[in-house]
């Protein structure tokens, strides 16, 4: 279990602490619904959740088998739907090593789409994973 506690600063800000290490963000409502845009918004957060996930559980998969991804790269484009206001889509593209070899990148690719956090999204929210071997 590991506990987050956040408190509400004012002027649609928080500060969130990870308990377990002390380390603290901060959160800001988007400029389109009432705020600033000064700082990562919460749906911000899933999207960050969702590359940092499909990268750190790809390493742990690949550094098993001795292959170093350091360098790696995602990027993850969040489209918000309305009616309800939602994250309607989470589009991520991976850059990878070109030096993983061939017969092991579908290993590499089923691993992107099992991470625990993509798996923990409502199944409405598209989340098409593209990945480039150009690196």
């Amino acid at each position: 279990m590991v506990k987050i506690d956040a408190t509400y600063q004012g002027q649609k800000h928080c500060l969130a602490v990870h308990e377990p290490s002390g380390s603290q963000l901060e959160t800001d409502a988007p400029k389109d619904n009432q705020g600033l845009g000064e700082k990562f918004s919460p749906t911000d957060l899933v999207a960050t959740a969702l590359g940092t996930c499909i990268l750190t559980t790809i390493a742990i998969v690949v550094e098993r088998d001795n292959i170093d991804i350091k360098g790696a790269t995602i990027s993850v484009e969040k489209v918000m739907g309305d009616k309800p206001r939602k994250i309607a889509s989470l589009k991520t593209t991976i850059h990878m090593p070109k030096s993983i070899p061939e017969d092991y990148r579908r290993k590499v690719e089923h691993t992107a789409n099992a991470c625990p956090v993509k798996k923990s999204l409502a199944s409405d929210i598209e989340t098409p994973v593209e990945i480039i071997y150009d690196l």
